[in-house]
């Protein structure tokens, strides 16, 4: 199995075109197509998480966060940064990160958020946009039923919860056959009419390749006439984020002691008492200031998220209660997902927890 079978396999859940533009996902140190010898799943990547990988004798580490964020200009071991980079390249492990895909993903940090606060009837806080788009082509009417079944097994015709949605409308289509062509309907040089479909079918953004290589390779005629649109549709699976309920209403003291067990933390930072019922919550872990908004206006009791500062919490407007129980916190559940997603794909590989703690933030 090569490195690339195993971040595959990661993808499924996490695509990376949905990764935010500002983030350093995907293969970020090695080969693809090494054999794997085993993965090493960590939040962060710092030197003891190296050692970690060698003692285990793994040679790929898949984590959270990218160590390489930003560009580096020189590569000396000066910084924690550059130490890393130089072992894992001298001990050929490879470091890959999966960190804002995760984030948008309707299986990533967020839902794990929810599981551990005990949140029912999830959705999306911040659905990410043109994330839903739209394949017509036009194709002999007897040829239809197939080409629409492979399309809709490469993946296209979901919307939300439904599946093998599509729109068809049938008429006459026309064509010559110019010099250099082979036409499959109607001879060359002659005016043909043909009764065609117009077939009209929605897929999520990551999958235009594979839905145009199906149409390619399942369309009878030589030259296949189609566009693809990006829909102003939101999709409920991608985006940053998410709301729940609890099952039983709590007042804010017993939900934010909640949140101080379920997330092991020191401390939980939060705003003024707002007098009402904790019931409908909204969560984004990691560094979600830029989510206040959304939560109020999906009209959230309490919202859970890290690295709030000081005049966030002035945002709140006695009209949500915020709490931070700080970003690691929030995130800390992300490795646990990720062992348990290849675990099951693969069940017989090493697949390795890291134990390393890699929160910077200490408590006194």
């Amino acid at each position: 199995m090569t490195i690339k079978d195993i971040t595959d396999l990661v993808e499924e859940i996490a695509p990376l075109p949905y990764a935010e533009d500002f983030d350093n996902v995907g293969m970020l140190i090695g080969d693809p197509k090494q054999e794997c010898s085993g993965v090493l799943v960590s939040l962060d990547t710092l030197e003891n998480v190296v050692d970690e990988a060698i003692e285990q004798k793994c040679n790929l580490i898949l984590s959270f966060h990218p160590i390489i964020f930003k560009g580096l200009k020189k590569i000396t071991g000066k910084t924690y940064v550059e130490r890393v980079v130089l072992k894992a390249i001298r001990n050929n492990i490879a470091i890959y990160a999966i960190h804002t895909a995760l984030d948008n993903s309707f299986q990533g940090v967020n839902t794990r958020m929810c599981e551990v606060l005990g949140l029912e009837n999830r959705k999306v806080l911040i659905p990410q946009k043109d994330t839903v788009k739209k394949l017509t082509t036009f194709v002999p009417a007897e040829h239809a039923e197939a080409l629409r079944k492979a399309l809709f097994d490469a993946g296209a015709g979901n919307i939300g919860n439904y599946s093998h949605c599509s729109f068809n409308v049938e008429g006459d289509g026309t064509f010559k056959g110019e010099e250099g062509s082979d036409p499959q309907f109607g001879k060359k040089g002659q005016l043909h009419t043909e009764r065609e479909v117009q077939v009209g079918i929605t897929f999520p953004r990551h999958l235009e390749s594979a839905v145009l290589k199906t149409l390619f390779a399942h369309h009878p005629y030589e030259e296949v006439a189609y566009e693809v649109l990006t829909l102003e549709n939101n999709n409920q699976h991608i985006g940053i984020g998410m709301t729940g309920e609890l099952p039983e209403a709590m007042n804010a003291s017993e939900f934010l002691q909640r949140v101080k067990t379920v997330f092991k933390t020191g401390c939980v930072r939060h705003s003024e008492f707002t007098g009402t019922p904790i019931k409908k919550v909204a969560v984004l872990g990691g560094s979600g200031a830029f989510g206040i908004k959304h939560a109020i206006a999906e009209g959230a009791d309490a919202y859970v998220t890290g690295d709030l500062k000081y005049h966030d919490f002035f945002s709140a407007e006695g009209k949500i209660l915020l709490a931070d129980p700080g970003h690691y916190e929030t995130e800390q559940f992300t490795k646990n997902l990720l062992v348990d997603h290849l675990r099951k794909k693969i069940p017989n590989f090493a697949i390795v927890l890291s134990v390393c703690n890699t929160n910077p933030v200490k408590y006194l």
